[in-house]
């Protein structure tokens, strides 16, 4: 499998993510349900706590991607929802760091919902990955 980011400007760099993402001879697509932050019991962690919240729905991902024999590396696409942008790009830091440590510069879009499932949920994150 190639990927091959497609960025014709430099402004999203510092975001952690690309424009788009071209994918030559993969073999499998990965669609995962949004990851939030939640135990195994479905109950939400970290009510609050932005940056709490993104590393929890992070490491779900992850978890996802494992049981699937990927990693981040292998995301392609990410789509982030939250009822709070300006509290989630105050931590933004947070997912350009995890993303950069996995080799992960995806396309991204970034929406501003009323709410997510639960009350207490302040960020959703939905990936296509690809191997």
């Amino acid at each position: 499998m190639e990927k091959k980011a497609v960025n014709p400007w430099k402004w999203q760099d510092q975001f952690g993510f690309s424009q788009a993402v071209e994918v030559r001879a993969s073999e499998r697509v990965l669609y995962c349900a949004g990851q939030t932050s939640s135990d195994a019991e479905g109950k939400t962690l970290h009510a609050g706590d932005m940056k709490g919240q993104i590393n929890t729905a992070l490491d779900n991902l992850e978890a996802v991607l494992k049981q699937a024999g990927m990693s981040l590396s292998n995301v392609v696409r990410l789509n982030y929802y939250t009822p709070n942008v300006d509290l989630l790009l105050q931590n933004y830091d947070v997912l350009v760091g995890r993303l950069d440590k996995a080799g992960c510069r995806p396309a991204s879009t970034l929406l501003g919902v009323a709410r997510l499932a639960f009350p207490d949920l302040l960020i959703e994150i939905e990936a296509t990955a690809v191997a």
